[in-house]
């Protein structure tokens, strides 16, 4: 059965979405990302363990039985569940206020699952048109061989969401802010518009964390997460998690349990490690991402900035409500097409040419040609991926550093 309950006494001391167990005392998100999920076993270790193990012993064939089909609580085989596995589950899910969390090994297999749950052959899709390439990929080229229709729109026009809905419409999807224009959807709006026919909503909050966005409490049914990016923060290992209600996150885990996209105990061990730091990272990067988004609009060889922490973002206002911070991804378009871009990543020096993001490392990419390159050209211009766009994740570097590593490409 999923969960974190200690098997025959092991695990002494487990906390709860709360805090430990035997508290009653709420606490604040800081310190539930430091020890939410905590699980401590006989020996008394201070740090978070690791069980690098593919199975559980049982006391006896009755026993085996009994855990096998979840009559009682317990840990069997960890391509079902594993205790380092379960502590992350439960402090992600902590962190973004639901009552469950399932664990991934990549942030596209999280989306895959996600979709392989709740939807079957004949069932409708409404997704936004500005999402990650890999995604895209997913819903609009892989499912629709397996019977799954999908309809993207724009995606700040509520008309649109409103007018994509079918009678076999069963799930809404989005992430924001999008990558990499950093668009901003209204989730509140699109959750009434969503649950009106029925339909679930779920949202990629691969770009703020629960340090910044909490989508469930906006409405939101389902919140997926690449913890890729800045839930491990310092580009170390993959993995994904989808977080919901305990009945509808019961049918990803059987998925997850059959299939097999599994998160593995070491690299929910590292993602732990990653959440403790979340929030001082977060705040600090997000301040340096500001301070360069204002550079970057005062630059001249800069045709447009896409940051909604600046007041000249469309949809500042609205980011401000349901963000606590503006992110740390800054996406801006080159005067000069893709010559200009290329140019201008080319000649960095200390930023990291890589189209991974939230890490501590800032990182620089071209979305046409990496992360939307398989994109069809025409998909990518309808959603605003030019050719001289680009993209940084902002790190924390001292931000003037990565200022003056810009400016060589910019003004040289």
């Amino acid at each position: 059965m999923f969960g974190i309950a200690p098997q025959r006494g092991m695990l002494a001391k487990h906390w709860n979405e709360q805090g430990p167990t035997m508290s009653t005392t709420p606490l604040h998100p800081e310190t539930l990302a430091i020890r939410a999920g905590k699980e401590t076993s006989d020996y008394q270790e201070h740090s978070q363990a690791m069980f690098l193990t593919s199975s559980f012993k049982s006391a006896s064939a009755a026993e085996a039985a009994k855990l096998f089909s979840g009559e009682i609580p317990g840990y069997t085989y960890s391509r079902f569940t594993n205790p380092t596995v379960s502590a992350f589950q439960a402090r992600l899910a902590a962190l973004e206020g639901g009552e469950r969390a399932v664990a991934t090994s990549s942030g596209m297999a999280a989306i895959h699952g996600l979709v392989q749950a709740f939807l079957s052959a004949g069932d409708h899709i409404v997704a936004s048109q500005s999402l990650f390439g890999a995604t895209v990929q997913l819903l609009g080229n892989i499912l629709p061989r397996f019977g799954i229709e999908v309809t993207f729109v724009a995606a700040t026009d509520l008309d649109a969401w409103r007018a994509a809905v079918q009678p076999n419409t069963k799930l809404f999807y989005l992430e924001t802010p999008s990558n990499p224009l950093t668009e901003i959807i209204d989730i509140r709006a699109v959750a009434d518009i969503a649950h009106a026919c029925g339909a679930l909503l779920a949202v990629d909050n691969c770009f703020c964390s629960p340090a910044l966005q909490k989508p469930l409490s906006l409405g939101a049914d389902l919140v997926v997460h690449s913890a890729t990016k800045y839930i491990d923060g310092q580009g170390r290992v993959l993995g994904g998690a989808v977080v919901g209600s305990h009945e509808l996150l019961e049918k990803l885990y059987l998925f997850v349990r059959s299939a097999g996209p599994t998160l593995s105990a070491f690299n929910a061990w590292v993602l732990l490690s990653g959440l403790e730091t979340l929030f001082v990272r977060m705040e600090r990067q997000c301040a340096n991402a500001l301070q360069l988004a204002r550079w970057l609009e005062t630059h001249p060889a800069i045709e447009k900035v896409y940051y909604p922490g600046l007041p000249s973002h469309p949809q500042h206002e609205l980011a401000m409500r349901q963000q606590t911070a503006g992110g740390a991804v800054v996406s801006f378009i080159v005067k000069g097409g893709r010559e200009a871009a290329w140019k201008l990543i080319d000649s960095t020096q200390l930023v990291s040419i890589t189209a991974n993001l939230g890490d501590v490392k800032t990182t620089i990419t071209h979305p046409a040609t990496t992360t939307h390159g398989r994109v069809a050209p025409e998909v990518r211009e309808k959603a605003g991926i030019v050719e001289g766009l680009v993209r940084v994740a902002v790190g924390l570097e001292h931000p003037a550093d990565v200022q003056a590593d810009l400016a060589r490409g910019l003004e040289g």
